[in-house]
């Protein structure tokens, strides 16, 4: 009979604890800073997105409203990033023993598919303005786009001057830096209308704009299939680590590997190995627990010892 030996070491896992008397969490850590930081940037910039919609809509400039849907898919990930840190006050239950993570990905799976669409719509709405021009109110368009600078500065600063260990921040700071980039190029293109009249500058501008958001909406919907998918996370290959896993001392066979990504950066795998002649079978679960967290990043890993002879390999 096999024998399923899970790692309870705390030096492996860190906050993980799979012995029967521990609790068992995989929520990030959560400060209340970094969490007023980020709901304050999403405040600054889902409000000025619906402004900077409307002004667009005002002046007539399309790449005001391609850079408001980018900046509310900015504000749709600062949300993501605000919902993880809620989630991780949420603690597992008997029927979700992994908690509510997977809602994350659902909703970045959603925010991702809208955004593919309304980049079609500004492709296609740009497209029939560079054949047929039509007015832009350059004024207005360099009026709400420098108000889109400055409050993408303070979201700047606010995010830069938070926990840089963050990950959540960091995140959050790279999206808020892309709204400022895309706020110098409107004020550019504004000011380009203004001194030449060419209004063909907006489209070209917000096509430009789109091209951004369709970068960011497609690695979104491309991840968050993978997650849902439990595709082996980027980089690894199950039948290499199987054999790196033959190689570790006491371990005669190594198979039925799977490794699938939880949320972000939190991965999870399983795998089954034989001992060698000798071997205690005990050491082997945190001798491999450990050698996958050096190697490949994997923070909870569950390992079933076999007897000798028993392991058969298994395809993936």
């Amino acid at each position: 009979m096999s024998r399923h030996v899970a790692n309870s070491a705390q030096d492996l896992h860190g906050d993980h604890d799979h012995g029967e008397a521990g609790g068992h969490s995989h929520a990030p850590v959560v400060t209340t800073s970094n969490e007023r930081r980020l709901l304050l940037v999403f405040g600054l910039t889902f409000g000025y997105a619906l402004i900077q919609a409307a002004g667009g809509w005002l002046s007539g400039s399309l790449a005001l409203i391609a850079d408001s849907g980018h900046m509310i898919s900015d504000a749709a990930a600062l949300l993501l990033a605000l919902i993880a840190y809620r989630i991780a006050r949420k603690p597992a239950d008997a029927t979700r023993t992994y908690g509510f993570h997977r809602i994350r990905v659902l909703a970045a799976l959603a925010n991702g598919a809208s955004l593919l669409i309304l980049v079609i719509w500004i492709g296609w709405e740009a497209i029939s303005r560079i054949n047929s021009p039509v007015e832009v109110l350059a004024g207005p368009m360099l009026i709400v786009a420098v108000i889109g600078l400055l409050v993408n500065i303070i979201g700047a600063w606010t995010l830069w001057s938070g926990n840089r260990n963050d990950g959540n921040l960091r995140g959050a700071l790279l999206h808020v830096v892309g709204d400022l980039l895309g706020s110098v190029a409107a004020i550019a293109a504004a000011i380009g209308i203004m001194l030449t009249g060419w209004t063909i500058l907006d489209p070209l501008l917000s096509i430009l704009v789109a091209l951004l958001v369709v970068r960011s909406a497609w690695g979104l919907v491309t991840d968050s299939i993978r997650v849902l998918l439990q595709a082996a996370p980027r980089g690894l290959n199950a039948q290499a680590v199987e054999i790196e896993l033959t190689g570790l001392p006491g371990i005669y066979e190594a198979g039925h590997f799977h490794a699938w990504t939880l949320m972000d950066q939190t991965c999870v795998a399983t795998v089954h190995v034989t001992p060698k002649p000798g071997t205690d079978a005990l050491t082997l679960p945190p001798l491999v627990a450990q050698w996958l967290k050096e190697h490949y990043r994997i923070e909870h890993v569950t390992v079933q010892v076999d007897p000798p002879g028993c392991l058969v390999q298994a395809t993936h």
